[in-house]
């Protein structure tokens, strides 16, 4: 009786293990390369130009204070020696003044372009994950693996070029 009951627990064990091999084979699975689709996208190409744009004004702003700085420091290196002392701390406090201001506008500038860069970003890769989602129903995909993660796919399965037409069509 031990040696049968060993035997129904071994077949019912292999039968499981067979039905979920065949279950998994089933399973329509493929990859998707997320950055190359990003990259693809004309909208990616004009978020940096549309950006530059519209910081313009206080970018410029920021590279005269920049140049600004330069000359003075330069000015200070190049006549130090036949400065006077009060024409020496003049200079320095000038120096001085648009460094600060300069730091005061250029790191706020900065992190706004970053943040803007960043919300911008943000809408296309919610545009991808929309026409991944799309295809995936549209074409029965059971799982959609970002390719980055995976160490081999098939070429068949990478469904990257499918995205990159959905995602042009939601343009």
């Amino acid at each position: 009786m031990n040696k049968f009951s060993k035997s129904i627990i071994a077949t019912a064990l292999l039968t499981t293990a067979m039905a979920s091999s065949v279950a998994m084979a089933e399973q329509k699975i493929g990859a998707v390369d997320v950055q190359r689709i990003f990259q693809s996208m004309p909208q990616a190409a004009t978020i940096q130009q549309t950006i530059a744009a519209e910081f313009k004004d206080k970018t410029e702003e920021v590279s005269r204070m920049e140049k600004d700085i330069k000359y003075y420091l330069e000015k200070y290196q190049r006549d130090a020696a036949t400065m006077s002392a009060k024409e020496k701390t003049d200079l320095e406090t000038k120096i001085s003044g648009l460094r600060e201001d300069y730091t005061n506008k250029a790191q706020p500038l900065q992190q706004q372009i970053q943040q803007r860069l960043k919300d911008e970003q943000n809408k296309l890769l919610g545009l991808i994950k929309q026409s991944i989602d799309v295809v995936a129903a549209k074409e029965k995909y059971d799982v959609i693996l970002n390719a980055n993660a995976v160490a081999f796919i098939n070429e068949d399965h990478d469904i990257s070029k499918l995205i990159i037409d959905q995602v042009s069509k939601l343009n």
